[in-house]
């Protein structure tokens, strides 16, 4: 046996009332390294755990005098450091999502299949073990916060802000890290919704694995199941190794699944089963890999008017929206304003190279007025062009009507994550930004500036739509540095799609 030192001292309490199935898991917990005690009814298991602490509790939801949930109830009720598994019938969607959200590390669909057991029993004895436990509370007091590592506190801090609603959002983002339940974020693009689920990866026990993070908006359909699941040499045309996919490359990390309202419905079936199964099989291959991931979606569509609509599955909904996390516009937290600024235009002194201007009351107070329908995205955009503009020590904000970004379009002006990023990542150019009509040969432009914006921004459009939008080749194909399509794309509103090039 090559079990860990670790894992062969983990003690854990299987609570089943079939005695077939509690011997079998006994045997194969065993197997493994670690101390098993085993129980037939909710009386029973909490004998057991009065008398000793363990690791792990692996509990079926129906047992004869009662349910499994109320194991997990007192443990917390008692701030118990136990991480409790809870087992459900087949098909019993809604069982699983109650348990993980009444605070279950995780569950498992009977019939269990033992080598996913073994892993979600290992998951949870490796995530209990480093972390600390809390020492018991006197009745009726509250929990102590769960510790707050050094990784997650830089992922907290690049939230930016101390208002109200953000400082909501961190308490929860803590509290919701701890263990294995899906998390839907939800919000309007630029909010910072890859910030909000790296804070989540960070926090966890998981915050040492990957991150990876995907955006199910922007790979082909036919490409979809291959850089999901993984697929064999030879499976496909042009497929001349092995490949893991994204499950595989997030194994023992965090997923993070962006605009996952966007993804087909074909390819949603594949995805429940996936997250159900915790196994997938790449294109290819007779084998099924069982994969240790947690799940964290994003989206700013409302997925239950999709579900309604009939273009989301309701059953992946509730696997997704275990817990919700929402994101506040920035117009509802307007106190940030002077912290964001101060913080991403030291970002942008940064990637620069260059000291900036100073951020004046005056600017502030133009910014205040401004809606910021593109939320801190937006923002960013406002102060990289503020930067281009300004000369001498101070930030020149002109902000005169139509000199500012397009608002974004909350249907079309979504991508790939929310972290702040310099562009809005738009696949579509909104009629907004479209371009005017313009005068005819024979016409004289009665506003010159506008001409010739119309013509600037038509050839940069059709630069960047046949290079794939890639900035670099764009800007190689015009004969201008990155840095001055950067700009152009700014002063001109040209949305871009997630994904582009630095």
């Amino acid at each position: 046996m090559n079990s860990p030192t670790a894992r062969s001292a983990a003690q854990i309490l299987v609570v089943d009332d079939e005695p077939d199935l509690r011997t079998l898991y006994e045997m194969t917990l065993l197997r493994e390294g670690y101390r098993v005690e085993a129980a037939g009814s909710v009386a029973e298991a909490w004998q057991h755990l009065e008398a000793g602490r363990f690791d792990a509790v692996i509990t079926d939801m129906r047992l004869p005098d009662g349910l499994g949930m109320e194991l997990l109830h007192r443990l917390q009720q008692r701030q118990r450091a136990e991480r409790c598994v809870v087992m459900t019938a087949y098909g019993s969607a809604e069982n699983a999502v109650e348990a993980l959200k009444a605070g279950a590390f995780d569950y498992l669909t009977k019939p269990v299949d033992l080598k996913q057991f073994r892993a979600v029993v290992a998951s949870a004895v490796h995530e209990q073990a480093t972390a600390p436990r809390p020492a018991p509370a006197p009745p009726g007091a509250a929990p102590d916060p769960a510790p707050v590592t050094t990784q997650a506190t830089g992922a907290l801090e690049r939230l930016v802000g101390e208002s109200e609603p953000m400082r909501l959002v961190k308490a929860r983002i803590v509290k919701v890290a701890r263990g294995m339940a899906p998390v839907l974020v939800r919000g309007e693009s630029g909010t910072g919704k890859e910030l909000v689920a790296r804070a989540v990866h960070a926090c966890s026990q998981r915050g040492d694995g990957p991150f990876v993070a995907v955006n199910c908006g922007a790979i082909p359909e036919n490409l979809l199941e291959a850089e999901f699941f993984g697929a064999r040499k030879g499976s496909y045309t042009g497929s001349a190794q092995d490949r893991d996919g994204y499950f595989q490359a997030a194994r023992g990390g965090t997923l993070f699944l962006d605009e996952i309202g966007d993804l087909p419905l074909a390819m949603q079936s594949k995805l429940l089963r996936a997250i159900q199964e915790r196994s997938v099989r790449p294109i290819g291959s007779t084998q099924e890999d069982a994969v240790d991931v947690r799940i964290v979606s994003a989206t700013h569509k409302d997925l239950q008017a999709e579900v309604q609509a009939g273009r989301f599955r309701q059953d992946l909904y509730y696997r997704l929206n275990v817990i919700e996390l929402m994101l506040p516009p920035l117009r509802e937290r307007r106190e940030d304003l002077p912290t964001l600024c101060t913080a991403l235009l030291q970002r942008i002194g940064q990637e620069a190279g260059m000291p900036v201007p100073a951020l004046s009351a005056r600017a502030l107070d133009a910014l205040r007025r401004q809606p910021l329908h593109g939320n801190v995205r937006e923002l960013e955009n406002l102060l990289h062009r503020a930067v281009a503009l300004s000369e001498g020590g101070e930030l020149s904000m002109e902000l005169d009507a139509g000199d500012g970004l397009p608002p974004a379009d909350d249907e079309a002006s979504h991508g790939a994550g929310d972290a702040p990023a310099l562009f809005p990542p738009d696949g579509l150019l909104p009629e907004a930004a479209a371009p005017t009509a313009r005068p005819t040969t024979d016409a004289m432009p009665s506003d010159l500036q506008r001409y010739l914006d119309d013509k600037e921004r038509e050839i940069l459009l059709r630069a960047l739509q046949e290079t794939g939008f890639n900035r670099t080749a764009a800007a190689q194909r015009l004969g201008l540095s990155l840095r001055q399509i950067r700009y152009r794309i700014v002063r001109l509103g040209i949305p871009m799609p997630s994904g582009d090039d630095g």
